[in-house]
């Protein structure tokens, strides 16, 4: 397309609803999702059905008041770890095979606890040790510049 073009639509949004999170994902992985409120759960993405563009997309969890509003998405295979980031700064670093591997429409289980009641998850995170010469690298990383402060 050219510089002026719009591009296609992706993916219709309902109301409030926004992306959190892109990742390539392949059939031998899993789809880890972490809610605001500490549960989280993967899930094999060859679970998932195949959609065009401009589709609504499918339900990953279970969402209820007390499991909160995602708070992030992440396509992980076992092997990999990940970080979970706390409001109040609590980091959490956990194998994604602690994570119990679950089906598409459930609840998920408790992943962070908090020690106050209005701290939340804001963030989850890929763990990549810098001597490890087979770290996963997340596709569109900027290789060049490992801060991520590319503009």
């Amino acid at each position: 397309m050219g510089r002026d073009a719009s591009g296609v639509q992706g993916m219709k949004m309902r109301g409030a609803h926004e992306v959190i999170s892109l990742n390539i994902a392949q059939d031998a992985s899993d789809l880890l999702v972490v809610t605001e409120n500490g549960f989280g759960k993967r899930t094999r993405v060859a679970d998932y059905p195949r959609k065009g563009r401009g589709g609504m997309g499918v339900k990953t969890i279970q969402l209820t008041e007390s499991k909160g509003t995602l708070a992030g998405a992440r396509v992980v295979r076992d092997g990999y770890q990940v970080m979970l980031i706390s409001t109040a700064g609590t980091v959490i670093r956990m194998p994604v095979e602690d994570i119990k591997r679950s089906g598409r429409a459930t609840q998920g289980v408790i992943v962070m606890r908090f020690k106050t009641d209005d701290e939340r998850v804001s963030a989850l995170a890929p763990v990549v040790d810098s001597d490890d010469e087979e770290a996963p690298v997340e596709p569109g990383t900027d290789l060049a510049d490992p801060a991520g402060d590319n503009a």
